[in-house]
């Protein structure tokens, strides 16, 4: 019999998907991973972490599974929230949901599956794994999970092919409702519980109030931009043409804007730039503008914000990006680009984004990826993946 250890969150997803390997002749073994107690920087009033244990090891009760707790948050400290810092600080925008899982489900977490004598591990990701064989050797595909409005894809991005060899997605073939249903049948605690919307494995967290605690407030000016600034003509003359007539102008296509004081005007204060990030609209907390102001760009140097009014503004638009060579990671190694090879993709920027056309250029540059459509918000620090159909083939940081 093959043994399987279960991420066991305390919410639904991984308590159907523990049932399910139960259901299908698996050894389980539920474990919940505790990522945070770290009372210096205050996570919340509450504590969240408490109550998803509490209910994992209800779930594990219900099914008599066997149940522990692992205690991961030095590493998630290490690994996941002081990158989280560093990116901000830099006027990045980070994502540690995709971190950890590369970092901590997938790596220290399987660690320990392994230590148990697992043969796999498993989470309640929407999201599908096949195998397929290239040139006699066996390939794991990475594929968008059955429910579109829940495939989490995305946040696997960067796992390798060893990591998947050794993981499981049970409820990759179902819908919410459709897991849900099931939890519901079975009385398990977590069947009505709304999903989690803090950070990973951590639970409810205002991000703003989080980073205030090691970034600390500097007030600066809010700068903003007209939609009719001469910044934006270059990069708007290079949008009429077809990336197939473009690579020379690859750089220029992926190149941010770039903002100084005087082009614009003074429209309010801000309390630090490291604070916000391109195409954010809340906390600006600056009214008397016929449209809502936008954060355009952020220069954590000079602590500026440049904003722009409106969710359409040329500022907030791109049409491609850059993912330098160290940064570029394929789940499909054997599809991997050469130098000055190109493929046709669907891509996104980030969770939830509907996937829209591009092309990848490899330069000694690194990856180019070119939109057939400009793109909204596109910020330094974020991953883009990209997927042939179903498939999620690679990704990247945005440089």
């Amino acid at each position: 019999m093959k043994r399987v250890v279960v991420g066991l969150s305390g919410g639904v997803d991984s308590s159907v998907a523990a049932y399910l390997l139960q259901a299908q002749g698996y050894e389980v073994i539920g474990m919940f991973m505790k990522n945070w107690h770290d009372d210096t920087v205050t996570i919340s009033d509450e504590c969240p972490w408490l109550e998803d244990a509490n209910d994992a090891m209800l779930v594990a009760e219900k099914l008599n599974i066997p149940f522990q707790t692992i205690d991961l948050s030095k590493e998630y400290k290490a690994q996941i929230v002081d990158y989280m810092f560093a990116e901000y600080q830099q006027g990045r925008t980070p994502n540690p949901d995709v971190l950890c899982n590369r970092e901590i489900k997938f790596d220290v977490f399987l660690q320990a599956a392994m230590k148990l004598k697992a043969d796999y591990v498993a989470t309640g990701h929407y999201c599908r794994k096949e195998i397929t064989e290239v040139d006699g050797q066996k390939t794991y595909r990475l594929l968008a999970g059955k429910d579109q409005n829940k495939d989490q894809s995305y946040f696997l991005c960067q796992l390798t092919q060893a990591q998947l060899a050794k993981s499981l997605f049970p409820i990759g073939e179902l819908t919410k409702p459709e897991v849900r249903e099931i939890a519901k049948n079975l009385d398990l605690v977590t069947a009505g519980k709304k999903d989690s919307q803090g950070l990973c494995f951590i639970g409810k967290v205002r991000l703003p109030d989080f980073l205030q605690q090691q970034l600390h407030p500097i007030t600066g000016d809010v700068i903003e931009i007209d939609a009719e600034s001469p910044i934006f003509t270059g990069q708007q003359d290079l949008l009429a043409l077809p990336e197939e007539e473009v690579p020379a102008q690859l750089a220029a296509l992926s190149s941010p804007y770039r903002y100084h004081r005087a082009a614009g005007k003074k429209a309010g204060e801000h309390r630090g730039a490291h604070y916000f990030t391109i195409g954010q609209r809340k906390g600006l907390n600056i009214g008397g503008t016929p449209l809502p102001l936008f954060v355009l760009a952020t220069d954590v140097q000079e602590n500026i914000i440049y904003t722009g009014q409106g969710e359409n503004h040329p500022g907030l638009l791109r049409r491609g990006l850059l993912v330098k060579p160290a940064d570029i990671h394929w789940v499909r190694p054997d599809l991997s680009l050469k130098d000055g090879e190109k493929m046709t993709v669907q891509a996104r920027i980030r969770y939830r984004q509907p996937l829209a056309e591009a092309t990848l250029f490899m330069r000694p540059q690194g990856l180019y990826v070119i939109f057939s459509r400009p793109q909204k918000a596109i910020a330094a620090g974020q991953f883009v993946a990209w997927y042939h159909k179903d498939e999620l083939l690679g990704s990247g940081v945005i440089s």
